[in-house]
Protein backbone atom coordinates (compact mmCIF):
# COMPACT_ATOMS: atom_id res chain seq x y z
CA UNK A 1 0.00 0.00 0.00
CA UNK A 2 2.51 2.53 0.76
CA UNK A 3 4.56 1.84 -2.38
CA UNK A 4 2.25 3.75 -3.99
CA UNK A 5 3.64 6.58 -2.18
CA UNK A 6 6.53 6.75 -4.53
CA UNK A 7 4.22 7.80 -7.49
CA UNK A 8 3.93 10.79 -5.81
CA UNK A 9 7.72 11.51 -5.84
CA UNK A 10 7.18 14.66 -8.36
CA UNK A 11 5.43 16.33 -5.62
CA UNK A 12 7.85 15.14 -2.62
CA UNK A 13 11.21 13.99 -3.71
CA UNK A 14 11.93 11.35 -0.90
CA UNK A 15 8.62 9.64 -1.25
CA UNK A 16 10.83 7.85 -4.25
CA UNK A 17 12.61 5.83 -1.44
CA UNK A 18 9.25 4.27 -1.59
CA UNK A 19 9.85 2.50 -4.79
CA UNK A 20 13.15 0.37 -3.55
CA UNK A 21 12.37 -2.88 -2.39
CA UNK A 22 15.03 -3.52 0.05
CA UNK A 23 13.61 -0.05 2.09
CA UNK A 24 10.24 -1.40 2.27
CA UNK A 25 11.22 -4.63 2.84
CA UNK A 26 13.50 -3.44 6.24
CA UNK A 27 10.64 -1.00 7.10
CA UNK A 28 7.67 -4.72 6.82
CA UNK A 29 9.95 -6.30 9.11
CA UNK A 30 10.47 -3.54 11.81
CA UNK A 31 6.60 -3.13 11.71
CA UNK A 32 5.63 -6.18 12.22
CA UNK A 33 8.35 -6.08 14.91
CA UNK A 34 6.20 -3.34 16.37
CA UNK A 35 3.16 -4.69 15.90
CA UNK A 36 3.86 -8.00 17.55
CA UNK A 37 5.02 -5.86 20.78
CA UNK A 38 2.36 -3.95 21.31
CA UNK A 39 -0.79 -6.20 20.72
CA UNK A 40 1.58 -9.31 21.74
CA UNK A 41 0.71 -8.58 25.26
CA UNK A 42 -2.73 -7.57 24.89
CA UNK A 43 -3.75 -10.84 23.11
CA UNK A 44 -1.82 -13.08 24.87
CA UNK A 45 -3.63 -11.65 28.30
CA UNK A 46 -6.80 -12.50 26.58
CA UNK A 47 -5.96 -15.79 25.89
CA UNK A 48 -5.16 -16.33 29.66
CA UNK A 49 -8.61 -14.92 30.62
CA UNK A 50 -10.03 -17.43 28.11
CA UNK A 51 -8.46 -20.05 29.36
CA UNK A 52 -6.95 -21.00 26.09
CA UNK A 53 -4.31 -24.00 27.62
CA UNK A 54 -2.38 -26.27 25.60
CA UNK A 55 -3.27 -29.88 26.10
CA UNK A 56 -0.91 -31.92 26.67
CA UNK A 57 -0.67 -35.88 26.66
CA UNK A 58 -0.61 -37.54 29.75
CA UNK A 59 2.06 -39.51 31.58
CA UNK A 60 0.52 -43.08 29.79
CA UNK A 61 1.02 -41.71 26.78
CA UNK A 62 4.69 -40.33 26.81
CA UNK A 63 5.79 -41.06 30.16
CA UNK A 64 8.85 -39.19 31.89
CA UNK A 65 8.52 -36.19 29.28
CA UNK A 66 5.15 -35.59 31.00
CA UNK A 67 6.79 -34.56 33.98
CA UNK A 68 9.27 -32.68 32.68
CA UNK A 69 6.70 -30.46 30.76
CA UNK A 70 4.12 -30.15 33.56
CA UNK A 71 5.32 -26.81 34.43
CA UNK A 72 3.54 -25.33 31.12
CA UNK A 73 0.42 -26.76 31.90
CA UNK A 74 -1.10 -23.40 32.61
CA UNK A 75 0.58 -21.91 29.29
CA UNK A 76 -1.54 -20.24 27.17
CA UNK A 77 -2.04 -21.69 23.16
CA UNK A 78 -2.81 -19.82 19.95
CA UNK A 79 -0.04 -17.43 20.16
CA UNK A 80 -0.21 -18.24 16.36
CA UNK A 81 -3.06 -15.22 15.80
CA UNK A 82 -0.28 -12.14 17.01
CA UNK A 83 2.27 -13.32 14.37
CA UNK A 84 -0.92 -13.28 11.87
CA UNK A 85 -1.86 -9.89 12.43
CA UNK A 86 1.75 -8.93 12.59
CA UNK A 87 2.58 -10.67 9.28
CA UNK A 88 -0.46 -9.25 7.40
CA UNK A 89 -0.87 -6.08 8.64
CA UNK A 90 2.84 -5.21 7.66
CA UNK A 91 3.08 -6.71 4.61
CA UNK A 92 0.01 -5.24 3.28
CA UNK A 93 1.31 -1.90 4.27
CA UNK A 94 4.78 -1.96 2.91
CA UNK A 95 4.33 -4.84 -0.33
CA UNK A 96 3.48 -3.49 -3.70
CA UNK A 97 -0.07 -5.84 -4.53
CA UNK A 98 0.58 -8.35 -7.13
CA UNK A 99 -0.64 -12.00 -7.52
CA UNK A 100 2.79 -13.50 -5.88
CA UNK A 101 1.75 -11.71 -2.66
CA UNK A 102 -1.73 -12.10 -2.51
CA UNK A 103 -1.50 -16.22 -2.99
CA UNK A 104 1.34 -16.18 0.15
CA UNK A 105 -1.13 -14.14 2.28
CA UNK A 106 -4.67 -16.04 1.28
CA UNK A 107 -2.46 -19.89 1.93
CA UNK A 108 -1.05 -18.02 5.28
CA UNK A 109 -4.45 -17.20 6.31
CA UNK A 110 -6.11 -20.13 5.47
CA UNK A 111 -4.08 -22.63 7.22
CA UNK A 112 -4.40 -19.75 10.10
CA UNK A 113 -8.13 -20.55 10.13
CA UNK A 114 -7.21 -24.43 9.85
CA UNK A 115 -4.65 -24.15 12.61
CA UNK A 116 -6.90 -22.03 14.86
CA UNK A 117 -10.08 -24.41 14.76
CA UNK A 118 -7.92 -27.08 15.78
CA UNK A 119 -6.78 -25.36 18.72
CA UNK A 120 -10.17 -24.39 19.58
CA UNK A 121 -11.26 -27.58 19.66
CA UNK A 122 -7.91 -29.31 21.45
CA UNK A 123 -8.84 -26.44 24.23
CA UNK A 124 -12.20 -27.12 24.12
CA UNK A 125 -12.89 -30.64 24.51
CA UNK A 126 -9.11 -30.52 26.72
CA UNK A 127 -7.72 -33.05 24.97
CA UNK A 128 -4.37 -33.22 22.48
CA UNK A 129 -6.65 -34.85 19.35
CA UNK A 130 -8.14 -31.74 17.96
CA UNK A 131 -9.15 -31.59 14.14
CA UNK A 132 -8.65 -34.70 12.54
CA UNK A 133 -5.91 -35.67 10.08
CA UNK A 134 -7.92 -36.32 7.13
CA UNK A 135 -9.88 -32.55 7.32
CA UNK A 136 -6.29 -30.74 7.69
CA UNK A 137 -5.40 -32.44 4.52
CA UNK A 138 -8.44 -31.86 2.86
CA UNK A 139 -8.14 -28.31 3.96
CA UNK A 140 -4.70 -28.07 2.76
CA UNK A 141 -5.88 -29.61 -0.53
CA UNK A 142 -8.44 -26.68 -1.22
CA UNK A 143 -6.07 -24.19 -0.75
CA UNK A 144 -3.50 -25.51 -2.50
CA UNK A 145 -6.77 -25.58 -5.83
CA UNK A 146 -6.86 -22.06 -5.44
CA UNK A 147 -3.48 -21.13 -5.20
CA UNK A 148 -2.72 -23.13 -8.33
CA UNK A 149 -6.35 -21.00 -9.68
CA UNK A 150 -4.55 -17.77 -8.58
CA UNK A 151 -1.25 -18.14 -10.38
CA UNK A 152 -1.96 -19.79 -13.49
CA UNK A 153 -4.97 -16.98 -13.89
CA UNK A 154 -2.64 -15.40 -15.77
CA UNK A 155 -0.89 -16.41 -19.20
CA UNK A 156 2.72 -14.65 -17.67
CA UNK A 157 2.47 -15.84 -14.50
CA UNK A 158 1.23 -19.67 -15.44
CA UNK A 159 4.06 -20.19 -17.71
CA UNK A 160 6.75 -18.97 -14.91
CA UNK A 161 4.62 -21.25 -12.41
CA UNK A 162 5.23 -24.64 -14.36
CA UNK A 163 8.60 -24.45 -14.58
CA UNK A 164 10.43 -26.77 -12.63
CA UNK A 165 14.09 -25.91 -11.01
CA UNK A 166 16.39 -27.60 -9.17
CA UNK A 167 19.69 -26.69 -7.13
CA UNK A 168 23.04 -27.24 -8.10
CA UNK A 169 21.95 -26.92 -12.03
CA UNK A 170 21.67 -23.84 -14.12
CA UNK A 171 18.86 -24.58 -16.48
CA UNK A 172 15.19 -24.97 -16.01
CA UNK A 173 14.64 -28.86 -15.61
CA UNK A 174 10.87 -29.17 -17.02
CA UNK A 175 9.88 -25.74 -18.39
CA UNK A 176 5.69 -26.98 -18.86
CA UNK A 177 4.80 -29.00 -15.65
CA UNK A 178 0.93 -30.86 -16.53
CA UNK A 179 -1.52 -29.78 -13.96
CA UNK A 180 -1.59 -33.33 -13.10
CA UNK A 181 2.17 -33.44 -11.69
CA UNK A 182 1.91 -29.32 -10.77
CA UNK A 183 -1.06 -29.70 -8.28
CA UNK A 184 0.14 -32.95 -6.47
CA UNK A 185 3.56 -31.17 -6.22
CA UNK A 186 2.39 -28.23 -4.53
CA UNK A 187 0.04 -29.83 -2.13
CA UNK A 188 3.21 -32.15 -0.98
CA UNK A 189 5.15 -28.75 -0.38
CA UNK A 190 2.51 -27.04 1.47
CA UNK A 191 1.21 -29.95 3.60
CA UNK A 192 4.73 -31.41 3.97
CA UNK A 193 5.92 -28.36 5.47
CA UNK A 194 3.15 -26.74 7.56
CA UNK A 195 2.77 -30.51 8.95
CA UNK A 196 6.90 -30.38 9.53
CA UNK A 197 7.15 -26.89 11.63
CA UNK A 198 4.24 -28.13 13.46
CA UNK A 199 6.22 -31.05 14.94
CA UNK A 200 8.74 -28.92 15.45
CA UNK A 201 7.10 -27.07 17.88
CA UNK A 202 7.21 -29.08 20.79
CA UNK A 203 10.04 -27.32 23.04
CA UNK A 204 9.94 -23.63 23.45
CA UNK A 205 11.22 -21.02 20.96
CA UNK A 206 12.48 -24.24 18.82
CA UNK A 207 10.15 -23.98 15.86
CA UNK A 208 9.63 -20.18 15.76
CA UNK A 209 13.85 -19.67 15.95
CA UNK A 210 14.08 -21.70 13.13
CA UNK A 211 11.24 -19.73 11.28
CA UNK A 212 13.46 -16.69 11.45
CA UNK A 213 16.38 -18.29 9.64
CA UNK A 214 14.38 -20.12 6.84
CA UNK A 215 12.67 -16.36 6.76
CA UNK A 216 15.73 -13.99 5.92
CA UNK A 217 16.96 -16.97 3.69
CA UNK A 218 13.86 -16.78 1.25
CA UNK A 219 13.58 -13.08 1.64
CA UNK A 220 17.18 -13.22 -0.26
CA UNK A 221 16.24 -15.51 -2.74
CA UNK A 222 13.28 -14.14 -3.61
CA UNK A 223 14.94 -10.01 -3.76
CA UNK A 224 17.20 -12.40 -5.93
CA UNK A 225 15.01 -14.55 -8.33
CA UNK A 226 12.93 -10.70 -8.66
CA UNK A 227 16.05 -8.84 -10.02
CA UNK A 228 17.01 -9.17 -13.61
CA UNK A 229 20.50 -8.58 -13.29
CA UNK A 230 21.26 -10.78 -10.08
CA UNK A 231 19.51 -13.78 -11.23
CA UNK A 232 21.24 -13.50 -14.20
CA UNK A 233 24.49 -13.79 -12.49
CA UNK A 234 23.68 -16.08 -10.20
CA UNK A 235 21.98 -18.66 -13.21
CA UNK A 236 18.60 -18.90 -11.52
CA UNK A 237 14.91 -18.39 -12.70
CA UNK A 238 14.22 -14.48 -13.31
CA UNK A 239 10.05 -13.92 -12.57
CA UNK A 240 9.33 -10.48 -12.36
CA UNK A 241 7.36 -9.20 -9.78
CA UNK A 242 8.63 -12.49 -6.96
CA UNK A 243 10.86 -9.41 -5.27
CA UNK A 244 7.60 -8.76 -3.20
CA UNK A 245 8.00 -11.79 -1.36
CA UNK A 246 11.08 -10.49 -0.14
CA UNK A 247 8.55 -8.15 2.15
CA UNK A 248 7.03 -10.56 2.90
CA UNK A 249 9.57 -12.82 4.41
CA UNK A 250 11.18 -9.46 6.12
CA UNK A 251 7.37 -9.10 7.78
CA UNK A 252 7.97 -13.20 8.85
CA UNK A 253 11.06 -12.59 10.18
CA UNK A 254 9.94 -9.46 12.75
CA UNK A 255 6.55 -11.06 13.80
CA UNK A 256 9.13 -14.15 14.10
CA UNK A 257 11.51 -12.47 16.24
CA UNK A 258 8.78 -10.82 18.62
CA UNK A 259 6.99 -13.61 18.92
CA UNK A 260 10.44 -15.50 20.19
CA UNK A 261 10.69 -12.90 23.03
CA UNK A 262 7.64 -14.38 24.38
CA UNK A 263 8.35 -17.43 23.48
CA UNK A 264 11.80 -18.19 24.57
CA UNK A 265 12.38 -20.50 27.63
CA UNK A 266 10.08 -20.32 29.85
CA UNK A 267 7.35 -19.89 27.65
CA UNK A 268 4.66 -16.78 27.82
CA UNK A 269 2.79 -18.48 25.17
CA UNK A 270 2.73 -20.87 22.93
CA UNK A 271 1.82 -20.86 19.06
CA UNK A 272 -0.22 -23.70 18.76
CA UNK A 273 -1.29 -25.11 15.58
CA UNK A 274 -2.62 -21.55 14.98
CA UNK A 275 1.06 -20.55 14.20
CA UNK A 276 2.97 -23.77 13.17
CA UNK A 277 0.78 -24.78 10.24
CA UNK A 278 0.33 -21.37 8.71
CA UNK A 279 4.26 -20.55 9.35
CA UNK A 280 5.04 -23.77 7.30
CA UNK A 281 2.44 -23.20 4.68
CA UNK A 282 3.65 -19.70 4.20
CA UNK A 283 7.36 -20.71 3.69
CA UNK A 284 6.29 -23.62 1.51
CA UNK A 285 4.36 -21.53 -1.02
CA UNK A 286 6.90 -18.68 -1.13
CA UNK A 287 9.57 -21.82 -1.88
CA UNK A 288 7.14 -22.87 -4.53
CA UNK A 289 6.77 -19.39 -6.01
CA UNK A 290 10.35 -18.06 -5.75
CA UNK A 291 11.32 -21.69 -8.05
CA UNK A 292 13.55 -23.04 -4.91
CA UNK A 293 10.51 -26.12 -3.47
CA UNK A 294 13.86 -28.44 -3.74
CA UNK A 295 15.85 -25.83 -1.94
CA UNK A 296 13.17 -25.99 1.01
CA UNK A 297 14.27 -29.44 1.72
CA UNK A 298 18.52 -27.55 2.88
CA UNK A 299 17.02 -24.29 4.31
CA UNK A 300 14.19 -26.34 6.48
CA UNK A 301 16.68 -29.06 7.59
CA UNK A 302 15.69 -28.60 11.14
CA UNK A 303 12.01 -29.05 9.95
CA UNK A 304 12.72 -32.07 7.52
CA UNK A 305 14.83 -33.90 10.26
CA UNK A 306 11.73 -33.38 13.01
CA UNK A 307 9.53 -34.67 10.20
CA UNK A 308 11.42 -37.38 9.17
CA UNK A 309 12.57 -38.68 12.68
CA UNK A 310 8.64 -39.59 13.41
CA UNK A 311 8.47 -41.24 9.87
CA UNK A 312 11.65 -43.51 11.12
CA UNK A 313 10.01 -43.85 14.24
CA UNK A 314 6.34 -44.83 12.98
CA UNK A 315 7.97 -46.98 10.73
CA UNK A 316 10.36 -48.90 12.55
CA UNK A 317 7.79 -49.89 15.45
CA UNK A 318 5.19 -51.35 12.91
CA UNK A 319 7.90 -53.17 10.87
CA UNK A 320 10.28 -54.38 13.47
CA UNK A 321 8.68 -53.61 16.70
CA UNK A 322 11.25 -51.68 18.14
CA UNK A 323 12.00 -47.93 18.16
CA UNK A 324 15.08 -45.97 17.25
CA UNK A 325 14.61 -43.28 19.32
CA UNK A 326 13.47 -42.55 22.95
CA UNK A 327 10.43 -40.24 21.45
CA UNK A 328 9.68 -39.00 18.13
CA UNK A 329 9.92 -36.19 17.40
CA UNK A 330 13.57 -35.97 17.67
CA UNK A 331 14.01 -32.81 19.91
CA UNK A 332 12.04 -35.36 22.75
CA UNK A 333 14.68 -37.58 22.15
CA UNK A 334 17.60 -35.58 23.01
CA UNK A 335 15.37 -34.42 26.17
CA UNK A 336 15.00 -37.62 27.33
CA UNK A 337 18.28 -38.44 26.90
CA UNK A 338 19.12 -35.48 29.53
CA UNK A 339 19.79 -32.10 27.52
CA UNK A 340 17.91 -29.04 29.07
CA UNK A 341 16.06 -27.70 26.75
CA UNK A 342 17.48 -24.84 26.20
CA UNK A 343 20.15 -26.93 24.99
CA UNK A 344 18.33 -28.76 22.66
CA UNK A 345 16.46 -25.49 21.42
CA UNK A 346 20.41 -23.74 20.88
CA UNK A 347 21.79 -26.33 19.10
CA UNK A 348 18.98 -27.30 17.03
CA UNK A 349 19.03 -23.12 16.09
CA UNK A 350 22.80 -23.50 15.15
CA UNK A 351 22.15 -26.34 12.88
CA UNK A 352 19.02 -24.20 11.16
CA UNK A 353 21.65 -21.43 10.84
CA UNK A 354 24.32 -23.66 9.05
CA UNK A 355 21.10 -25.36 6.36
CA UNK A 356 20.11 -21.93 5.40
CA UNK A 357 23.59 -20.39 4.71
CA UNK A 358 24.31 -24.17 2.70
CA UNK A 359 20.82 -23.37 0.72
CA UNK A 360 21.68 -20.12 0.07
CA UNK A 361 25.13 -21.16 -1.23
CA UNK A 362 23.12 -23.50 -3.99
CA UNK A 363 22.26 -20.28 -5.28
CA UNK A 364 25.76 -19.46 -6.88
CA UNK A 365 26.87 -23.34 -6.95
CA UNK A 366 26.02 -24.66 -10.62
Amino acid sequence: MLSYLADFENIFGPLRLFRYLTLRAAFAGITAMGIGFILGPWIFAKLRELRAKQAFRDKDEVGELAELHASKAQTPTMGGLMICVSVVGSAVLWARPNVYVYTALFIYLGLTVIGFLDDYLKVTKANSKGLSGRWKLLGQAALTAVALILLLHEPETAAKMRELWVPFYKDVVISQMSLFILAPFLFLILAGSSNAINLTDGVDGLAIGCTVTAALAFAIMAYAAGNVIISDYLFISFIPGVGELAVVCAALLGASLAFLWYNCHPAEVFMGDTGSLALGGLIGIIAFMVHQPLTLIIVGGIFVMEAGSVILQVGSFKMRGKRIFRMSPIHHHFELKGWHENKVVIRFWILSLIFAMIGLATLKLR
